[in-house]
């Protein structure tokens, strides 16, 4: 399962890390890339957003232009939430429960889902990787 950052910058070629996600992509041999629908969301945000984008920022129209792309390629799925993520997601945010911590629920809610799905989350967020490191649970931090 890819992290919003990852398919960010497989979509575009202006992100700074858009070369490594490709690198690492284009290695991928028998495995799938999983899209949940927080990263689908993500990635339609992160698309049309101009702070993010730039000159290069695009209508939702072309954001789901994009995304629909990805779905033809058969290293890519979009995968429903398994039940067993609401539990997980919980648990992962207990170290947060006394801080307010948006970021970290974005994480946690990935971590969880990525666990439910017995898939490996894939980033470029060092926090995300410390996070996950911290709790337990393997991820790949792309470099």
């Amino acid at each position: 399962m890819a992290d919003i950052n990852v398919w960010l910058a497989l979509s575009w070629g202006g992100h700074p890390h858009s070369s490594t996600a490709w690198n690492w992509f284009r290695s991928l041999v028998d495995d799938d890339v999983l899209f949940c629908r927080f990263t689908q969301i993500g990635l339609l945000r992160l698309l049309t957003t101009k702070a993010v984008m730039g000159q290069d920022c695009l209508t939702v129209r072309k954001a789901w232009g994009v995304y629909d792309g990805w779905l033809r390629d058969p290293k890519v799925e979009f995968r429903n939430e398994p039940a067993e993520v609401d539990g997980l997601f919980r648990r992962a945010t207990v170290p947060f429960s006394s801080t307010s911590a948006p970021k970290a629920l974005g994480d946690c809610y990935l971590l969880a889902s990525s666990q439910a799905s017995s898939a490996t989350l894939v980033t470029l967020d060092g926090g995300l990787h410390h996070l996950a490191r911290k709790i337990g649970q393997d991820v790949l931090l792309l470099t």
